[in-house]
């Protein structure tokens, strides 16, 4: 069935702050960047720049050990944002037609990590559970939550992760198999995934400067971000979603974009959109060498030139398998809680990289000169996953 998906209801919880009304507060600001901290927590003897939540989390002490995480807990401050609306959902379709689709790289990582240090001395601690670290965790802990008996399962294609995960929703919907998803993703800072970048060189330990001449890698980040998503009309529409794989190398885009192009061709086509119908683009603007160099061939061979474009990283840091999920939520805020049409500002040092085809890059306070229509999410990762969101105002 061709018909419209929407996302009804959002919850987010990452850097910018807890719920919608404060991300979208600290998302527009045009003082300065707001968001990264910097830390030594996951990398001792290292201060980085990183997308930390310091939101208070839930300890999760009524769950199984096995569903406490720090991940996990992240969703839960994201799924307390639409709950009300979730549960009226669900009494309504029942519990049987509503799915879960989770995208996340981390899970429980971070709680054996820290097990693993503790295990030499005492051996393994008892809160513990190997299950923790499940990547079908989350999946399995949102749908405890919801009272979901429809279909449940976790994402994992590294940083298109969360967006995937909306896609996977969109077309369950259209198929008929269920009347509502809660789709979006999560991810949690943990040494792992900070050794592991830093180890590629690609972290940077200042605030990320996406397209600089000066870029000199990433600021991770993490959070959860939520959507309720039906065929009900609703504030938002997921217009179209495109996804693709390269296939070129393990960690680094294929420099031509040629993936990335199709998934963004296919986005576009599925919603009936030309590249003059788009008014925004969310980049994936990670700050690294190779990721902008291709990232700004693919706009301008797909939209052009005049696109006005951003990258939010340096406010929220890359989530990873979160990411696409917290940057479709930027761009749902700024469809749907923007009454100045403002539009997300790009920070960086303003030096452009003139090795690269030239993109339209917001300053910040910059507004759209009409209310948004339609908005597009890039989401390029390792391996060559690629996945596109076009969301439209509903």
């Amino acid at each position: 069935m061709n018909m419209p998906v929407y996302l009804n209801a959002m919850g987010l919880v990452c850097a910018l702050g807890d719920g919608v009304d404060e991300c979208a507060d600290t998302l527009f600001r045009s003082d300065a960047a707001h968001g990264l901290v910097r830390s030594t927590r996951y990398s001792p003897g290292r201060e980085l720049a990183l997308g930390e939540v310091t939101t208070p989390l839930s300890a999760l002490a009524e769950h199984p050990l096995a569903l406490r995480s720090r991940n996990n807990a992240l969703l839960q401050r994201a799924w307390v944002q639409i709950q009300a609306q979730a549960d009226a959902l669900r009494e309504r379709v029942g519990a049987a037609r509503l799915a879960v689709i989770v995208g996340t790289s981390t899970s429980g990582i971070g709680e054996a990590e820290r097990a693993i240090t503790r295990r030499d001395a005492q051996g393994w601690p008892s809160d513990f559970h190997y299950g923790q670290q499940e990547i079908g965790a989350p999946s399995r802990f949102l749908a405890t939550l919801a009272g979901s008996r429809g279909p449940a399962w976790t994402v994992s294609t590294a940083c298109s992760s969360g967006a995937k995960a909306l896609a996977s929703g969109a077309r369950l919907l259209r198929a008929g198999i269920v009347d509502a998803v809660i789709a979006g993703g999560a991810d949690s800072l943990c040494g792992f995934t900070l050794a592991g970048f830093s180890a590629l060189e690609a972290v940077s330990p200042e605030p990320c400067l996406p397209f600089s001449r000066q870029r000199s890698g990433i600021n991770i980040g993490e959070g959860a971000a939520l959507f309720l998503m039906t065929r009900e009309p609703g504030p938002v529409r997921l217009a179209g979603w495109g996804e693709s794989s390269d296939a070129h190398h393990m960690s680094a885009p294929d420099p031509k974009g040629e993936g990335a192009i199709v998934a963004v061709l296919q986005s576009m086509s599925r919603a009936g959109l030309k590249a003059r119908d788009i008014d925004y683009v969310n980049l994936h603007g990670t700050a690294t060498a190779h990721n902008d160099a291709m990232e700004a061939q693919v706009v301008t061979h797909t939209l052009g030139s005049e696109v006005a474009a951003s990258s939010t990283k340096p406010m929220t840091g890359h989530a990873l398998g979160a990411s696409g999920a917290i940057e479709a939520a930027i761009s749902w805020i700024t469809l749907a809680k923007n009454p100045r049409h403002l539009l997300p500002p790009h920070w960086y040092d303003g030096d452009y990289d003139p090795a690269l085809p030239r993109i339209d890059l917001v300053q910040p306070g910059r507004s759209a000169p009409a209310p948004l229509r339609h908005v597009l999410s890039h989401s390029f990762a390792f391996g060559g996953s690629n996945a596109v969101l076009l969301l439209g105002a509903g």
